[in-house]
């Protein structure tokens, strides 16, 4: 095995050529009220993949380099096709597409339908490069090509990979994008897919555990080792303890080929062994929570499911979902005989059981060892069913290390029982934000500390001034493992700079740790005139006007920014105490900035350090579009939210409704209305009589 491991290692280790590099860019859409448009995009890409905000839903087409326009498609949200805890970034409102696969394109055009407040494309360039992609089989599975030899951009992931107990079950699923790509676009089809979860969606790496293209290939997934139980970012609220497979291409009515079913019956016969899981068994798996299932809900699946079994989504399609009951029976007659279900129950000092299954009736081992090694209980016999217990009432408390063995065509299994006393450790404790300024504007006036502790222990929390002086005991209190967290709110503090230091001792070790937080007050009283303005000139909310309080000289910086870029700085100059106005006409050099959510951000330095504030704003230059479902009823539809001003046989109503539909309850014979919304623009004026 070691032998087989080196020369697995010195062949991916060999120059194999350069990869073309998957790149991408994102571009935001203006969307100007029009509900079909065409945006800019890069020259040239070959995957696209939408995010955009509000109730409605977008539809897409592409043009091929070839000159030729595709049909126009769904960009469905797969709301469930995400991490468990999302990795690096939440949604915030936005909806997320998945990447579909157009080939060389270099034009797009879109269609809204409802409501959408924004919209962002994302554009990956990912060329085929022609390299023969090299496989590796590692302990009995088939030909997988890895990650270095598809060309993963390891530059790019977040964080390391997370593992989970075991694996369990098996979720299929689809890509999305045309099912006509060669097999040399295979791998470009892959790294399209891995840049646009990282850099597009913000994950830590690709979603997948594996993907299989049509033609049979099979691809490593997501960083951590092909046969470790990874979690992947694929099915919200069932990663863990699950192995994605996605079968690259659209499987609505399309059938999957002979290649792809016999390749993923493959894959999931090794590693379904691996984890000693029945293909052909079902359970009861508990949702981590996702729109569909929320968290703690048991949720009946097949060993091996479709995607649509744990979320509202048709993946992997209709076509590739009738065919896992087949796939699952090619599946279980594969690499036979297999022992399923391996469990120890029990722990040393009392009795422990171990149980199993095997296909067929095979002598069996069950084999006990200490910490050092040393076999200290065997339990023999010759079945189907394994069920053997080890009396372990006299045995000293500690992990014990097992195994079950069924001859050396059965892959063996093994574990651990007893517990290891965890050592007490104290994570580093952060605080968010690191600068408060309570002066009670509800703007930063407190921190929310967090630590984790790895074994129960006391934890005392206190307050210290740099030269070292206890201040103040904030808490002592008895603590579990895991996170935690505590509010800060420096009442009664003066400015300064401090430290808050935890300390947690379960009876034997104590350990320590703390953080730094800057209480500055300079800054308060940040607000905005309005939330939303419209610079288009007609004289209603045309600037923006934001003020604050000093509450001593300081400099200060005043910017406009739309995520991380700047869009306008505004005012830069040192202020003595008082209060501040500063305004701005919606102007970014020299041209009006486009519609869109942005921050108006106020930075202030003094000697103590650096205080920033930030506050949200809207740029909404679209009237609201009012109309009548009916006049006589007095019953209304608008796009926005707005101010709804109805003139119904010369009483005036007013309301402040949602978008959709809305009723003032009563009838009339002359009627007039219009809508106004928060940025100040006004719907055109309807007017009726009977």
């Amino acid at each position: 095995m070691r032998m087989l491991l080196l020369a697995a290692a010195a062949l991916l280790a060999a120059p194999a050529g350069a990869h073309a590099e998957a790149t991408l860019t994102s571009r935001e859409v203006p969307l100007h009220g029009a509900r079909s448009l065409a945006a800019a995009s890069p020259r040239q890409f070959d995957l696209v993949g939408l995010h955009w905000r509000g109730s409605g839903s977008v539809e897409f087409r592409t043009r091929s380099t070839g000159g030729r326009w595709g049909p126009w498609r769904t960009a469905a949200p797969e709301a469930e096709d995400l991490p468990d805890d999302p990795e690096g970034m939440r949604s915030n409102g936005w909806r997320i597409g998945n990447p579909y696969w157009t080939g060389p394109s270099d034009k797009v055009a879109y269609r809204l339908r409802g409501t959408v407040s924004r919209l962002r494309a994302y554009f990956v360039s990912s060329p085929s490069d022609g390299l023969p992609p090299r496989r590796l089989s590692v302990a009995g599975s088939p030909s997988v090509i890895p990650r270095l030899s598809w060309g993963a951009n390891e530059a790019i992931r977040r964080a390391p990979p997370a593992y989970a107990g075991g694996v369990h079950f098996a979720l299929v699923h689809h890509t999305a994008g045309a099912n006509t790509y060669s097999p040399a676009q295979s791998a470009a089809i892959v790294r399209g897919i891995e840049i646009y979860h990282v850099k597009g969606n913000g994950w830590n790496d690709i979603g997948y555990n594996f993907l299989v293209d049509r033609y049979g290939q099979v691809f490593e997934g997501r960083y951590g080792g092909v046969g470790r139980n990874v979690i992947g970012a694929h099915a919200e609220g069932f990663n863990t303890g699950s192995v994605g497979v996605a079968v690259i291409g659209t499987y609505g009515s399309a059938q999957p080929s002979v290649a792809a079913q016999t390749a993923l019956a493959g894959l999931l016969a090794w590693r379904l062994d691996l984890a000693h899981a029945d293909p052909l068994s079902t359970l009861t798996w508990t949702s981590g929570g996702n729109p569909r299932f929320p968290a703690g809900t048991p949720v009946f699946l097949r060993a091996i499911s479709g995607h649509r079994d744990t979320g509202f989504t048709s993946c992997p399609g209709n076509a590739l979902y009738a065919r896992l009951g087949a796939v699952a029976a090619q599946v279980a007659a594969v690499g036979l005989p297999k022992l399923y279900d391996p469990l120890a129950s029990g722990d040393p000092g009392a009795l422990v059981r171990f149980r199993g299954r095997l296909t067929t009736a095979l002598p069996w081992v069950v084999t006990v060892t200490d910490p050092s090694g040393a076999t200290v209980a065997t339990g023999t016999g010759t079945s189907t069913e394994i069920d053997w217990a080890w009396d372990a009432a006299t045995a000293p408390k500690g992990r014990y290390a097992w195994t079950i063995s069924a001859g050396a065509d059965v892959r063996a299994a093994s574990g651990f029982v007893g517990a290891v006393p965890i050592p007490l450790t104290l994570g580093k404790p952060l605080a968010s934000p690191a600068t408060i300024s309570p002066n009670a504007d509800g703007k930063q006036d407190r921190s929310t500390i967090t630590y984790r502790l790895s074994a129960s222990a006391t934890v005392t929390a206190a307050l210290r001034a740099p030269d070292g002086r206890q201040l103040a005991t904030l808490f002592r209190e008895r603590k579990r493992p895991g996170k935690q967290s505590f509010a800060f709110t420096a009442d009664g503090v003066a400015d300064g700079r401090y430290s808050i230091v935890l300390s947690a001792s379960d009876g034997k070790v104590t350990v320590v740790s703390e953080v730094a937080i800057l209480v500055d007050r300079t800054l308060g009283g940040f607000k905005l005139a309005s939330a939303a303005f419209s610079p288009n000139g007609d004289g209603r909310r045309d600037a923006l006007e934001l003020s604050f309080l000093l509450a001593r000289s300081a400099h200060v910086r005043v910017e406009v920014k739309q995520g991380k870029p700047l869009v306008a700085a505004l005012y830069m100059a040192d202020l003595n105490a008082g209060p501040q106005t500063v305004g701005w006409d919606g102007l970014t050099s020299g041209k009006p900035a486009a519609d869109g959510v942005y921050a108006a951000v106020v930075t202030v330095a003094t000697p103590l350090g650096v205080v920033v504030h930030t506050l949200p704003f809207r740029i909404d230059t679209r009237a609201p579009v009012l109309r009548a479902v009916s006049f006589r009823r007095l019953v209304f539809r608008v796009d926005e939210p707005a101010r709804v001003r109805v003139v119904a046989d010369r009483r005036a109503y007013f309301r402040s409704v949602r978008a959709g539909r809305f009723s003032l309850g009563r009838s009339a014979r002359v009627v007039s209305a219009r809508a106004d919304d928060v940025a100040g623009n006004v719907s055109r004026t309807l007017r009726w009589h009977r």
